[in-house]
């Protein structure tokens, strides 16, 4: 923050106060004490999405001369999405780039981005699979951008229904070993083994290298 100008400090101090005095729906500041020129948030997967259901980490890298120049955006959760680079999380939308203007503030640019969930564009697609995939299969599209979401985006609600789930399945399937009998039912002290578990699919090798 060192080098932020004076008079970009009292725009970001006054932009973050009016936020968290007229709370946007759905997006919560997560503030850095020690650097105010990095802005996080989270954003609610817009209803009707493949995004809905999940909570996204952004980061807002603001310039030293803000608002002159735009923040730089990222995702810091991963999204299956044509508008953001799935390996760095850059975030592709003309607001931050050639429409940006010193007037539109913090809070025009988290609402765009919550924007581009609910309208991509593959025509500027960071993520050249996902943009193709719009346009040339929704459904599939729709399913792995739903994938993405469940996995590394779930709400602290949702993850703990999740883990609830699980450790029920894990008590039911505690049951007694079988015994091997011979014909007169005497046991021979030697657990039926289990079956071989099924080799993990080729979707979920992938998914768990995400």
């Amino acid at each position: 923050m060192e080098n932020v100008l004076p008079a970009s400090v009292k725009t970001i101090y006054k932009e973050i106060r009016e936020i968290q005095e007229d709370k946007i729906d759905g997006i919560q500041l997560i503030l850095n004490d020690e650097d105010i020129s990095d802005i996080q948030a989270t954003i609610d997967g817009p209803i009707g999405t493949p995004f809905d259901g999940g909570r996204f980490h952004i980061r807002l890298l603001l310039p030293s001369n803000y608002p002159s120049e735009p923040p730089r955006g990222y995702f810091l959760t991963k999204i299956f999405h044509p508008n953001i680079n799935w390996r760095s999380g850059d975030i592709c939308v003309d607001t931050l780039k050639k429409e940006w203007k010193s007037d539109l503030g913090i809070r025009h640019i988290l609402l765009t981005i919550r924007c581009l969930l609910i309208a991509p564009n593959p025509e500027s697609a960071l993520n050249e699979e996902a943009g193709r995939l719009l346009l040339e299969d929704y459904e599939e599209y729709t399913r792995l951008a739903k994938v993405y979401t469940e996995i590394h985006a779930p709400k602290p609600e949702n993850r703990a229904q999740l883990c609830a789930a699980s450790e029920a399945s894990n008590d039911a399937a505690k049951v007694e070993a079988p015994v091997l009998r011979d014909s007169n039912g005497q046991s021979s002290g030697r657990p039926v083994r289990a079956k071989p578990k099924k080799k993990m699919s080729t979707m979920k090798k992938m998914l768990m290298r995400l």
